[in-house]
């Protein structure tokens, strides 16, 4: 059986023959990654917490327009020569899409953010892989369900422990981005108002209600 097995009391059948005992399977990340996808919508929303597999409700119609919108203003910075870092130049910016991201071991913890900025390394060597313990420069979160909404703090808690640096939270009830950086007052962004990448991407600029405007085609 693969996985670190805990025991613990139960009030049905158990599973090893012996009367009250139950044997939970605890998955390390990457048996999790590889049985991702036989979960329900193929583990889209589903997350690897303290071992256990984790399913998330799905989240409201705005999650893909965000997505697609985050995507579009992301690729045109990125891919336009400006995603490098101020403190690095030198050092190139890329965009991963629900990477698993593997911020707690023994027992293993792997989260699943919408986005992750990757900054420096070896060009693109996140995109390939289904779970990864290198450490994103920005995480992009979207809070587009009650669950996710209602867990969140701990979320960006969890984050900022790992050593991310900073965290955007983008809110579909008020349309607003919520700015999370380690050590400092959470800032929150109107659509009225444009944000800034953190210190180490150069130039970024989204304006935030471009990301809540569903695509014409959409609407047709």
């Amino acid at each position: 059986m693969p996985g670190h097995c805990i025991i613990d009391r139960a009030t049905v059948a158990c599973t090893d023959g012996r009367p009250g005992r139950i044997l939970r399977v605890m998955l390390s990340a990457e048996e999790f990654a590889r049985t991702k996808f036989d979960l329900p919508e193929g583990g889209r929303w589903a997350e690897l917490v303290s071992g256990e597999v984790r399913q998330f409700e799905a989240p409201d119609d705005s999650h893909g327009t965000i997505v697609l919108n985050l995507t579009k203003a992301l690729g045109e910075h990125l891919h336009s020569g400006n995603g490098t870092s101020v403190d690095d130049p030198g050092q190139r910016a890329y965009a991963c899409y629900e990477l698993g991201l593997v911020t707690r071991r023994d027992p293993d913890t792997v989260r699943c953010p919408p986005v992750s900025i990757f900054i420096g390394g070896e060009a693109f060597a996140e995109m390939d892989r289904e779970v990864t313990e290198s450490r994103p420069g920005l995480v992009i979160e979207l809070a587009t369900s009650n669950q996710r909404r209602a867990e969140m703090a701990e979320r960006v808690l969890e984050w900022h422990a790992w050593g991310v640096t900073c965290v955007w939270i983008v809110n579909s009830i008020d349309k607003s981005v919520h700015v999370a950086e380690p050590g400092q007052v959470v800032e929150v962004r109107t659509t009225s108002e444009t944000l800034a990448g953190p210190a180490a991407l150069a130039g970024l600029e989204v304006p935030v209600r471009d990301l809540f405007v569903e695509p014409d085609w959409w609407t047709r």
